[in-house]
């Protein structure tokens, strides 16, 4: 049980909230570790066969596979979560999420096994996309409805920084792999940060063990019967299907700009611009470390004046920088190539990122909360978060000379969000316990 004073409820609240950035730290790892690895190594380990710009685009390809499995696993761990519990849930997507990695890491090239090398690959991603879908709505969940109620987009904001941390973890893994020869990169390098993924996993894992259930769900949830025939899953479609299409427009201006700058730059920076693959590394490193000052700021404001204008603000500053960050990433000189990174990614996409958790959480009633939040949030990264290294690639053309259609697709999907946070409903002070009903 939680116990009842206030001081004990914050420590564990803040206990809960290190479990799940922990986890989320490890999912977003696991899930962004293939990103730079597709861009930067598998086209020639698993795609020897194709050309340069083919084989890029084969790799971006099956990093978008993964996206296509999230939605399913939101919708399967996210009716669990609602069902039987938050807790059990997180410790199976951890395991899955941890072993597929791995995997992944132990896995023989084309070369080596030939056809089956690809598959496997798509396989193993797959998983990987099934178990994050999952992971993301509980973990951000279980703080969500364990934090004080006037403080809760601020304490969900940190799990979510496991993005951040993620990259700052991948970025130094990444600055030593590079050191290596190209011949050592291809054989054995690029395995080493796949298989680290097993130290944070035992971590993680022993953390979450010595959590319980939510008050929420204890509450309001636990043993509470669904009308017949309306699960969570079928409820959030027939019931919630309007907030559903909000969280989808929601994500455009947080996901478009977030995988344009850590995949798809990496990509065109490297092999369009020639730029170092080490500074764009530092530029990603920089912006992480400062993503957690900021994430915290955002989310407090949220927490004060509401998540709408602050949602609103930072799809502003992702629409105004789409073609001056492309302007400092041609420049080649670092302090712009930096600064364009901070604006986009600490200013602009930050402020929307942190309150995601709790804007999205309580647009749902506690029954369906985990379905509706990882369902909506994973359906959205089709659209909005897997493809765009794909489409970036293939609107920037094999020379990279349609860039401004890139950085127009970005003022598009940040225009779209916009009109998302104008039809969405404040949320900052709902009663979480509330069940039944559809917040509009």
């Amino acid at each position: 049980m939680v116990a009842t004073s206030g001081q004990t409820d914050l420590r564990y609240t803040w206990k809960v909230t290190a479990s799940s950035f922990l986890g989320n730290t490890l999912e977003y790892y696991d899930f962004l570790v293939y990103g730079t690895a597709a861009a930067v190594v598998f086209p020639k380990v698993f795609f020897p066969d194709a050309g340069g710009f083919v084989a890029t685009l084969s790799a971006f390809g099956t990093f978008a596979v993964g996206f296509l499995a999230r939605p399913l696993g939101g919708l399967y761990f996210g009716s669990r979560g609602d069902r039987h519990g938050r807790k059990s849930t997180l410790m199976i997507t951890l395991v899955v999420m941890g072993v597929s990695t791995i995997l992944i890491g132990l896995l023989p090239g084309y070369d080596t096994i030939g056809i089956w090398a690809p598959i496997l690959l798509v396989v193993l991603r797959l998983l990987q996309g099934f178990a994050v879908g999952g992971e993301w709505g509980g973990s951000m969940i279980i703080v969500l409805e364990s934090a004080p109620p006037h403080r809760r987009g601020f304490f969900s904001a940190w799990p979510n920084t496991g993005g951040f941390s993620a990259q700052i973890l991948i970025t130094l893994v990444f600055a030593y792999v590079y050191t290596l020869s190209d011949e050592q990169l291809l054989s054995w390098g690029w395995r080493i940060p796949f298989l680290l993924s097993a130290v944070v996993l035992v971590v993680t894992f022993w953390m979450r063990r010595s959590l319980h259930e939510t008050p929420v769900f204890t509450k309001a949830v636990s043993g509470d019967s669904q009308p017949p025939g309306r699960g969570p899953i079928r409820r959030i479609f027939v019931d919630d299907w309007r907030n559903l299409l909000l969280i989808i427009g929601l994500r455009f201006a947080e996901a478009l700009p977030y995988f344009l700058l850590t995949v798809f730059a990496l990509s065109y920076g490297t092999g369009t611009l020639g730029l170092d693959k080490g500074q764009l590394n530092t530029a990603i490193l920089i912006a992480a470390v400062l993503s957690f000052v900021s994430h915290g700021a955002f989310a407090a404001l949220s927490d004060r004046i509401g998540r709408r204008p602050v949602y609103l603000f930072g799809a502003v500053v992702v629409f105004v920088m789409a073609f001056p960050f492309f302007a400092m990433l041609h420049s080649g000189s670092m302090v712009l190539i930096v600064l364009g990174y901070v604006l986009v990614l600490n200013v602009g996409h930050n402020a929307i990122n942190a309150i995601q958790p709790a804007f999205y959480a309580e647009l749902f009633p506690a029954e369906r909360r985990y379905t509706g939040a990882a369902a909506g949030r994973e359906i959205a990264s089709i659209f909005a978060g897997g493809l765009t290294p794909f489409i970036a690639t293939a609107l920037a053309g094999e020379d990279g000379a349609r860039w401004p259609l890139v950085a127009a697709y970005v003022m598009v999907g940040a225009a779209v969000t916009m009109f998302a946070v104008y039809k969405a409903p404040e949320s900052y002070r709902r009663d979480l316990t509330t069940t039944g009903e559809t917040v509009r």
